[in-house]
């Protein structure tokens, strides 16, 4: 896979300060990285390699068929690069090719839209935190649940260095990572931090069918986003309760309950 870079990188490791990377799904101008970075900024060391773009719903997607360019760029003062790939192309060239180590913490947000129940298979900020984990680095994907272009980042991203701060005193399992989700509420109106499951959940999926002015045929996804998970230990019931969910996440696929079920097919002969 090519990566090119625009000249010599630096290296970052300097005295005994916890290493942070910090990257998005946004891009590098997004206001909620910016209030990310604003609040963690005190807690130690921080590289910022973001999307030179936004790059919604790119799930786990990398670069494969292209090049991959980064250039220097400056978020709230402080040093970074910008990306043209994906939101994991982001944490792969900056652990492989940016950073002189593996980062102590990888913050990935703060997203602007919820990444609770299913939206985290689609999520590109939570793809960068699952590509953490797969490097056994200690990762959190934080998003605010609001769509508003007025969106205030100012109360998740206290939340966010609070749940940082205590992972990097207490670190993380292996291979796992963390999907917080922050309902966009008056702070005085949060009843706490809770950790949770994922709710089984789906979006309802529509195609509007449409023409441009050539006459063209062209197609604009929607959907409406439907809970069929009705337990009162999972992200969206703690989100409607006006909880800060915390769903721990890891990168293995495999349904344990169902190997049972397929047994039988081991003793087929092919």
């Amino acid at each position: 896979m090519p990566y090119f870079y625009t000249d010599l990188i630096p290296q970052f490791m300097t005295g005994n300060k916890p290493l942070i990377l910090i990257t998005n799904d946004d891009g590098y101008s997004a206001p909620g990285m910016r209030a990310l970075i604003n609040a963690v900024k005190d807690l130690g060391q921080l590289v910022i390699v973001a999307p030179d773009k936004p790059q919604s719903g790119m799930g786990h997607a990398i670069t494969v068929s292209a090049t991959l360019h980064i250039n220097k760029i400056e978020v709230e003062g402080l040093p970074g690069y910008s990306c043209s790939g994906t939101p994991v192309d982001c944490v792969k060239i900056a652990v492989n090719k940016i950073m002189d180590r593996k980062p102590d913490l990888i913050l990935s947000g703060i997203n602007h839209g919820s990444n609770s129940s299913i939206n985290v298979i689609y999520s590109g900020t939570m793809s960068a935190a699952v590509e953490g984990a797969i490097e056994n680095i200690p990762a959190i994907g934080f998003s605010l649940c609001s769509h508003s272009i007025d969106a205030d980042f100012s109360a998740a991203a206290d939340i966010a260095k609070e749940i940082s701060a205590k992972i990097l005193a207490k670190g993380m399992p292996a291979n796992s990572c963390l999907n917080v989700n922050i309902p966009a509420i008056d702070p005085k109106l949060l009843a706490g931090i809770k950790v949770c499951r994922q709710a089984h959940a789906v979006w309802e999926e529509e195609f509007d069918e449409r023409q441009d002015p050539a006459g063209n045929t062209y197609y604009w996804l929607t959907g409406k986003f439907i809970n069929h998970d009705m337990g009162e230990d999972t992200d969206e019931w703690a989100l409607k309760n006006n909880y800060v969910s915390i769903v721990p996440v890891e990168c293995d696929f495999t349904d344990y309950d169902s190997m049972e079920h397929f047994k039988d097919l081991e003793n087929e002969r092919f």
